[in-house]
């Protein structure tokens, strides 16, 4: 697995996504097919490098902003954080949009190979975790 390539311009980790195409289960991919009215090919993604996304736009405007800037994540660019980065509450519980600026802080500290040995864990913890005051998400 090509973890560079697997994670987001925005730092999202699509290697841990339930839409990947290795994690995707056969229920999700039902779901989704009836929802989006998308054929079952078109639904298991195969990160968002690939060309597009189902979580995010398929024209995704931060994509663009990397390009434009040159950057391979947005942690490389002069302007980070920028406005795309603010959070908010809203679907936080389904989409993983909230965690992408601590990922990116995350790979720029101690690398991306480190960073994605803990990605799950992050991603777990957002999800499921019960959030302490001062001390973030933890698992009990």
């Amino acid at each position: 697995m090509d973890i560079k390539q697997l994670t987001a311009i925005c730092g999202l980790d699509c290697f841990n996504c339930v839409l990947y195409q290795a994690n995707i289960t056969q229920q999700m991919t039902d779901y989704i097919v009836a929802e989006a009215k998308l054929s079952p090919e078109q639904v298991a993604c195969q990160g968002c490098r690939s060309g597009g996304c189902l979580v995010a736009c398929r024209d995704c405007a931060t994509e663009a902003c990397a390009k434009e800037h040159g950057v391979y994540f947005c942690s490389e660019c002069p302007e980070f954080p920028c406005a795309k980065f603010i959070p908010s509450s809203q679907r936080s519980d389904t989409y993983p949009h909230n965690f992408k600026l601590y990922n990116l802080c995350r790979i720029k500290l101690i690398g991306l190979d480190e960073w994605a040995k803990e990605a799950k864990d992050i991603r777990t913890k957002y999800f499921k975790g019960r959030f302490v005051p001062g001390l973030g998400p933890i698992i009990d």
